[in-house]
């Protein structure tokens, strides 16, 4: 053992825990772990503003599966957390957020740069910690990392104050057989009784017409080889949820893509038809079910979670195994029966045909999203890592990019976060520099954190941002549309202040663009083009693929391109709409 200061102990637990890149950015309260830094072998990014690196920690998490980190000084710098934290904690994503605090002796006193920030995202991180013994730090960096990354994940936070940070200790690093107790029983994952994995396996064998709906924890718990082997064994029809595309190849018949409020029409009326859902790591949101009386109502309903709070919560269920999914189905598929069942399969397949007949119909005078997406899907040939803001274009990416892999997609589910996509994109490159890294967004949603283009430029990160550029908060517009006589509020980012209050449509005396996003990217020394031509759409791709560094594309697509099919607000999967009505 040796004497250590506290920024001294936070340097030596990251290494302790194979930390290999941190996004901090600096302040006052964390003047002396940045000393410290200069000389630490762990990289340092700092984004240009504290919500971007709590989403870059983020995206760094969800794509390598390791936990990201972040570090911010107190007050503001912790309380621009907030937003990250919040859509981590709703995803079930690892981060450890480290937070500089006034000194211990003036906590409570409003000191400059003050901030309760324990109290304020307790309801937003599994758990979170106050340091204020030199003598604790260590374990509690320990903890924070074995809650963050055990059971369900989910962001925890540790409040740093200054003067544990100066204050020096003899520094010993705890096993994981050296934890609390208490905190190992917690958070240890429990295995499902044989007696349930056998009743699992006679319910899926007499089922005619089960279908798998499976969640962003099938990818969280290593389990998609295993999803795909007992699909393809017993016939098994697969949808996912938002956060967990790619957990099933979408290429294979089995898939039926995404449900929900966005769905597919395949996936959404096969789990209304259903007499057998298999609910895998997923907690059926209220965008997944639509109105719960009506969700499946002539199905009996297995769900297997390791989050026990899940089980019964919205929908009541027949089987519960609480256990990790990797596990329940390795047990369970060599109990299962093969099958073909050649009716379900074909029926779906109809349904399938309802897709292929109403999407994209008409033509458009500008581009449209699906052309773009399906050269993208080309050209990377569905093997680039997306990530997407929140919007029309994050619902047509899940639509026509086909995600084949665990870990592919990127995006803000529970919380919905404009301004997720692009700080995610900046971590995920990092945490992947072989991999083709590409961000979604929208025209309104890339303003959110349009900043971290100077993180991208001075590092040299070499994510690609296509933008869906409709002039619109082309989503609340949508709504707009369909359900408020078409009264565009607040929704037209070309507006100004001498526009009619009544104006409903753009026409040519409006602002071309604001911004000039090619203008934008110039000003932070990033490449970028503007697209409005259908033959310029590949070869633009293609170019800012073969580009090094960041690159933005500018696509302008038609105005009032609408996301089909789409269940209202309140209606059933099986309301939903195909085409404007």
């Amino acid at each position: 053992m040796s004497k250590m200061t506290g920024a001294e102990i936070f340097i030596e637990s990251l290494y302790r825990e194979k930390v290999e890149v941190i996004f901090g950015y600096p302040g006052g309260a964390v003047i002396p772990i940045y000393d410290k830094l200069m000389d630490a072998d762990i990289r340092h990014i700092m984004p240009h503003h504290e919500q971007g690196g709590a989403h870059a920690a983020d995206g760094y998490a969800r794509s390598t599966g390791k936990p990201g980190v972040c570090l911010v000084t107190s007050g503001p710098g912790a309380t621009n957390l907030v937003t990250g934290l919040a859509t981590a904690h709703m995803d079930s994503v690892p981060v450890i957020a480290f937070t500089g605090q006034v000194p211990t002796s003036m906590l409570g006193t409003d000191a400059f740069q003050e901030a309760d920030i324990k109290g304020i995202t307790m309801p937003i991180t599994k758990h979170n910690f106050i340091v204020q013994d030199v003598n604790n730090f260590a374990a509690t960096i320990k903890e924070a990392f074995y809650i963050a990354t055990s059971g369900r994940p989910g962001p925890v936070l540790v409040d740093m104050p200054k003067d544990v940070l100066n204050d020096s200790t003899d520094f010993f690093y705890p096993s994981d057989g050296e934890l609390d107790i208490d905190i190992k029983n917690k958070l240890s994952a429990n295995n499902a009784p044989q007696e349930k994995i056998d009743k699992m396996a006679e319910m899926i064998n007499k089922a005619e017409r089960p279908v798998l709906y499976t969640g962003g924890g099938v990818i969280i718990s290593e389990a998609s080889k295993e999803l795909r082997e007992m699909a393809r064994k017993a016939s098994l029809p697969v949808t996912t949820t938002l956060t967990g595309l790619g957990a099933f190849d979408e290429r294979d018949q089995l898939s039926l893509g995404m449900l929900g409020m966005h769905g597919s029409t395949e996936a959404n009326l096969a789990v209304t038809n259903a007499d057998l859902i298999i609910a895998a790591g997923a907690r059926f949101d209220d965008r997944v079910t639509g109105e719960l009386n009506s969700f499946a109502q002539n199905a009996k309903v297995i769900h297997v979670d390791i989050d026990p709070a899940e089980i019964d919560k919205l929908v009541p269920v027949d089987l519960a195994l609480v256990a990790d999914v990797k596990k329940v189905f390795d047990e369970l598929t060599p109990l299962l029966e093969e099958k073909t069942r050649e009716g379900w399969l074909q029926q779906i397949a109809e349904w399938r045909k309802l897709d292929e007949e109403f999407q994209e119909n008409g033509q458009m005078e500008k581009l449209t999203p699906r052309e773009i997406i399906e050269e993208l899907y080309d050209l990377t040939e569905g093997e680039a890592l997306i990530t997407t803001e929140v919007g029309q274009h994050q619902m047509w990416a899940a639509q026509y990019y086909k995600f084949s892999n665990p870990r592919s997609l990127m995006t803000s589910g529970g919380l919905g976060t404009m301004g997720y996509g692009f700080p995610a994109a900046v971590g995920v490159k990092v945490g992947n520099p072989e991999e083709t890294v590409v961000c979604l967004a929208g025209d309104g949603s890339f303003q959110m954190n349009i900043q971290e283009l100077a993180t991208a430029a001075k590092n040299d990160i070499g994510v690609k941002v296509l933008i869906f550029n409709n002039q619109y908060l082309g989503m609340v517009r949508q709504w707009q549309e369909l359900f408020y006589d078409k009264r565009y509020s607040s929704t037209c980012l070309r507006k100004t202040g001498n526009c009619p209050p009544d104006c409903s449509t753009p026409g040519e005396e409006c602002p071309a663009l604001i911004p000039d996003f090619i203008k934008v990217a110039d000003a932070y020394g990033v490449s970028g083009q503007r697209v409005t031509e259908a033959e310029k759409v590949r070869p633009a791709i293609k170019e800012a693929l073969d580009t090094p560094g960041p690159y933005i594309l500018d696509f302008i697509i038609e105005e009032e391109q609408n996301v089909f099919p789409m269940v209202p607000a309140g209606g059933s999967l099986e309301d939903m709409l195909l085409e404007d009505s």
